[in-house]
């Protein structure tokens, strides 16, 4: 794509990421408090904050974008190892896991992961926003652009240690409200319990690697070549 193109692209993605994450905030139960807004609010639920990390992932490729465009090439380094260093690590994996998975426990039993209740609660608009657009708009930013990859070490050592922090954070909360963030997760024991989020992690390793293998497929020596381009300027 031009750049100009990309910029446009991005910024919309951007926007549009921005105002899902806001309408999340907006939601609001009729009655008595559903447990949506419990302790830790929607910021214990790992699709809301995918939304903040995509609308995150978006403002730092325009501003890559316009960068580039104004010629600041120097900056726009920097920015672009940013932002690809956030697509690879976090925005692909995390926006596919969402997607696969909630859907996944969805057909298999909803109530385990999306209550019914919330029926009235989401409008159904926003529970696909939420849950399935962010899959195709992952693979529409490997079609957009190449991303150069850390090395495979180094990537799921972040990516693990971010996964480490929201298991951290999903047992602090059980731990101070003693109720589960997903209904799921009270059907387990403890080494049950292990296990799924060991499980969870090895799915979302090979998310990471899933999106590792589209963008060397699609791309395959253009990354070098952008590799080269950048370290002549």
């Amino acid at each position: 794509m031009e750049i100009s193109t990309l910029a446009t692209y991005h910024c919309l993605a951007f926007v549009w990421y921005f105002f899902i994450a806001y309408s999340t905030t907006q939601v609001k139960a009729e009655g008595p408090p559903s447990e949506v807004f419990l302790y830790g609010g929607q910021w214990k639920y790992l699709t809301v904050l995918n939304l903040v990390l995509q609308a995150v992932f978006y403002g730092v490729s325009f501003l890559a974008d316009v960068l580039r465009l104004i010629k600041k090439l120097r900056c726009a380094k920097c920015v672009i190892s940013s932002r690809d260093l956030l697509f690879s690590v976090l925005a692909f994996p995390v926006s596919t896991f969402v997607s696969i998975s909630f859907w996944t426990l969805y057909t298999y039993n909803r109530e385990l992961v999306y209550p019914k209740s919330l029926d009235g609660v989401i409008p159904l608009w926003l529970n696909h926003a939420m849950h399935t657009a962010v899959f195709p708009f992952a693979l529409l930013e490997i079609l957009a652009l190449p991303h150069r990859y850390p090395a495979k070490k180094k990537g799921l050592i972040l990516l693990g240690f971010v996964a480490f922090l929201y298991i951290s954070w999903v047992l602090w909360i059980y731990s101070v409200t003693g109720e589960w963030v997903y209904p799921l997760f009270a059907l387990f024991s403890p080494s049950g319990l292990a296990a799924f989020f060991a499980g969870s992690l090895a799915i979302i390793i090979s998310c990471y690697n899933f999106g590792e293998f589209l963008n060397r497929m699609i791309w395959g020596d253009s990354i070098v070549i952008m590799d080269h381009k950048w370290k002549g300027k």
